[in-house]
């Protein structure tokens, strides 16, 4: 088998709406930091913005919308404020910890793909090409995503600036043992895992499932073809089916919860679960952060 591991995630803009990651096969199955990319389509000077932020939150001076009357960034990532210092010391990682960049969800979100199908769209044209129902339930894993929202992003910035390792799905999957090596594994918006990671990660004993919607559908990983198809779950192959693994702990109703207003973890025998979806106030949440570190 010709054994491909993931590389170095480029990420473009972390984003409060959306976000730009290449991904990049290389010879090391860890992820060992993370880039920015100056540059930005239609984009001119890179500035500061006002976002209320435990972080520099920067974007591209022309790369906003206006929602109310409301300017937002479409676009933006973190950097670390030195006026903060003494709070990043206080908040960053002080175990062996891990978080799992949900490559396999960035894939599985992207178009045409599994939300295709999800929508009854598949028997369409995309870029002169028609796309049928298998085409859509098989996608590659490309070296450029826009995962945002779906997978993410602002949560695997922000904690890899607190000193978090970043793994991948890919990692995983490959070296299950790989979490050994490690005292804690956060989980972003893992929503779609192969088995191999599933079993992994509900074997570890102390599991951060930070975003709902975790481990929710089976997807297979063809590691010469370098895509992914899905298995079970997300009502396929059968409307019933829900979650793939039929895992008992699916908190996924959950993850329609985007403002936090009433943060809670719940214990579950190998760790915890947040209540809601934290991608919009992590970033500047310092008793969310600070819980995290503790776990």
């Amino acid at each position: 088998m010709n054994q491909k591991v993931i590389g170095i995630p480029i990420v473009i803009v972390i984003i409060i709406i959306g976000a730009y990651i290449g991904i990049t096969p290389s010879e090391n199955t860890e992820i060992s930091k993370i880039e920015e990319k100056t540059e930005f389509m239609n984009s001119s000077e890179l500035i500061q913005t006002n976002v209320k932020s435990l972080f520099k939150v920067m974007a591209y001076d022309n790369d906003f919308q206006m929602i109310d009357g409301e300017k937002i960034w479409r676009n933006v990532y973190y950097e670390l404020d030195e006026s903060k210092l003494d709070i990043y010391q206080d908040l960053k990682n002080n175990k062996k910890s891990a978080v799992v960049f949900p490559i396999f969800t960035a894939a599985a979100y992207s178009e045409p793909g599994f939300y295709t199908f999800y929508r009854g769209e598949c028997d369409q044209e995309f870029h002169g090409v028609l796309f049928r129902e298998d085409d859509c339930l098989t996608v590659k894993i490309d070296e450029e995503y826009n995962p945002g929202f779906t997978s993410s992003a602002n949560g695997l910035q922000v904690l890899s600036l607190l000193g978090y390792d970043v793994i991948t799905d890919i990692t995983i999957h490959q070296n299950p043992n790989v979490l050994a090596q490690y005292e804690k594994i956060i989980l972003l918006h893992n929503e779609y895992v192969t088995s191999v990671e599933f079993d992994a990660i509900i074997s570890h004993p102390n599991v951060i499932y930070l975003y709902p919607n975790a481990l929710y559908a089976e997807i297979d990983f063809d590691e010469d073809l370098w895509e992914i198809s899905l298995v079970r779950g997300h009502n396929y192959p059968e409307i019933t089916i829900r979650n793939g693994f039929d895992w008992k702990f699916d908190n996924s109703i959950e993850e329609y919860d985007v403002t936090c207003n009433d943060m809670k973890f719940s214990k579950i025998y190998n760790g915890w679960m947040l209540n809601c979806y934290p991608e919009n106030v992590l970033h500047k949440t310092k008793e969310l952060l600070a819980q995290i570190r503790d776990f």
